[in-house]
C-alpha cells in the first residue's frame, strides 16, 4: 500500500513585509536540520515571500531535491462561516460572498492537490501559513469546515499526516517544534504562557 507523507510547515518568523527576520532565518535552518533526517523527495511552498525563503533554505539543506511553487499553498481565509464566533468577527470584516467563494475554491484545490494518497510512497514537505497548515489539519480529521477556526500553527512547526489508500489520514504529528529551543517556540501569536 503506497504512502503519501506530507510534513506540513509553516515559514519562519516575518516582518511586517513578509520578508524572514532573523529569527525566521534561525528557525527555518532548525528545520531544515530536522527535515534533513527524512527522506525528503519534494519541497513545495506558497508564492509568498516568507514562504518562498523558508523553502529555499530547506532546499540548500535537502540537496538535490527539487524546491517548487504551489499557488494552492498561498496564504488565504480558507472558509468564511455563516456566523463567525465572536472573537474571529474581524478576521472576516470586507470579505463579501465572491471572495468567501475565491477563498473556498482555493482550499477546495489546496486538498485535492495534496491531501490524497499517491501511487507510490512520497514524502513531501509543504511550507505554507497557519490558516494552510489548520485547513489540512481540519480535512484529515473530516472535521466540519469551520472547524479550521483556532487551529493555531507556531513558526517552523511540523505537521505530518499520512495519506493511504482505501484508508482514512493519519495524523503523526501537530505543531511539533521540538527542534526549536524554547526562545524560538511560539513566534508571531503575541504574548502568553508558553506550554
Amino acid at each position: 500500500m503506497a504512502t503519501r507523507r506530507l510534513y506540513v510547515v509553516r515559514h519562519g518568523a516575518a516582518d511586517a513585509f513578509g520578508a524572514l527576520t532573523d529569527v525566521g532565518q534561525r528557525q527555518t535552518e532548525l528545520l531544515a536540520e530536522r527535515l534533513a533526517r527524512l527522506p525528503i523527495g519534494a519541497v513545495w511552498h506558497s508564492p509568498l515571500p516568507r514562504a518562498v525563503r523558508s523553502a529555499q533554505l530547506i532546499g540548500e539543506r535537502l540537496r538535490g531535491v527539487p524546491v517548487q511553487e504551489a499557488p494552492e499553498l498561498i496564504d488565504h481565509i480558507p472558509h468564511v462561516p455563516e456566523k463567525p464566533p465572536a472573537a474571529w468577527a474581524g478576521v472576516f470584516d470586507g470579505y463579501d460572498p465572491a471572495e468567501a467563494a475565491r477563498g473556498e475554491r482555493l482550499a477546495d484545490a489546496l486538498t485535492d492537490r495534496f491531501a490524497r494518497d499517491a501511487e507510490v510512497e512520497t514524502h513531501e514537505v509543504l511550507v505554507t501559513h497557519a490558516y494552510q497548515v489548520a485547513w489540512l489539519l481540519r480535512h484529515a480529521l473530516e472535521a466540519p469546515r469551520e472547524r479550521w477556526l483556532g487551529l493555531s500553527c507556531g513558526n517552523a512547526a511540523v505537521t505530518a499526516i499520512e495519506y493511504y489508500t482505501g484508508a482514512a489520514p493519519s495524523l503523526l504529528l501537530y505543531n511539533d517544534m521540538s527542534h526549536l529551543p524554547a526562545e524560538l517556540r511560539w513566534t508571531g501569536f503575541g504574548p502568553s504562557v508558553r506550554p
